[in-house]
């Protein structure tokens, strides 16, 4: 049940619509996947930061470069952001991104897979590294001496920055929807995880 009420559309600020309508047109623009006609929206997520309009925008912008600017490639954070959502068992995060992954060519047994983590025998070895990396940086906080040695051979500063970044963004994110008690929206229901497999750590 939801702890904060999102803000219908109709209640939004002129300058946080505003701002939403030109992050989504940068968005669309910079964003080199195609895009589905009927993706979903994220309504009730953007709906309980419009409550908070400086939050929002603060956030949205950052957020904008982990999703758009990034220089990890689009499956790789799609692989890394489902990672955190499984692990921190956030329905919301893991149904949206289950979307993008899929946009991102995610094959529907990978991302079965992900609850598995990086023990799974299938994964190549720079997936197997970054679930690792996640896994530690969710444990620990930091990315293990072995596991930035080996990161390092298939990613350059730029990509492993982006890496650490996007772990973070993503376990704040499933902090807020779990906190806030964001509510997925009907679009979003096919895509959320059955829980009949735990997340192995």
């Amino acid at each position: 049940m939801a702890r904060l009420s999102p803000l219908p559309k109709s209640d939004w600020s002129p300058e946080l619509n505003d701002y939403i309508e030109s992050f989504r047109a940068a968005n669309r623009k910079n964003n080199p996947l195609g895009q589905r006609r009927t993706r979903p929206a994220g309504a009730n997520l953007l709906g309980t930061l419009a409550s908070y309009p400086a939050l929002a925008q603060a956030f949205l912008t950052f957020n904008g470069h982990v999703l758009y600017g990034s220089t990890l490639s689009n499956r790789e954070r799609e692989l890394v952001v489902l990672r955190v959502a499984a692990r921190r068992r956030c329905d919301y995060e893991w149904a949206q991104h289950v979307v993008l992954g899929e946009d991102a060519g995610l094959s529907a047994e990978e991302i079965s897979r992900i609850a598995e983590g990086p023990g799974a025998a299938e994964w190549t070895s720079p997936d197997r590294t970054m679930l690792r990396a996640v896994d530690e940086l969710l444990d620990q906080a930091e990315v293990s001496p072995d596991t930035w040695r080996a990161l390092a051979e298939f990613f350059d500063d730029h990509q492993l920055m982006d890496l650490v970044f996007t772990v973070g963004t993503y376990e704040l994110v499933a902090m807020a929807l779990r906190s806030f008690g964001v509510e997925p929206e009907p679009d979003l229901v096919p895509y959320l995880p059955s829980h009949s497999q735990e997340p192995t750590a």
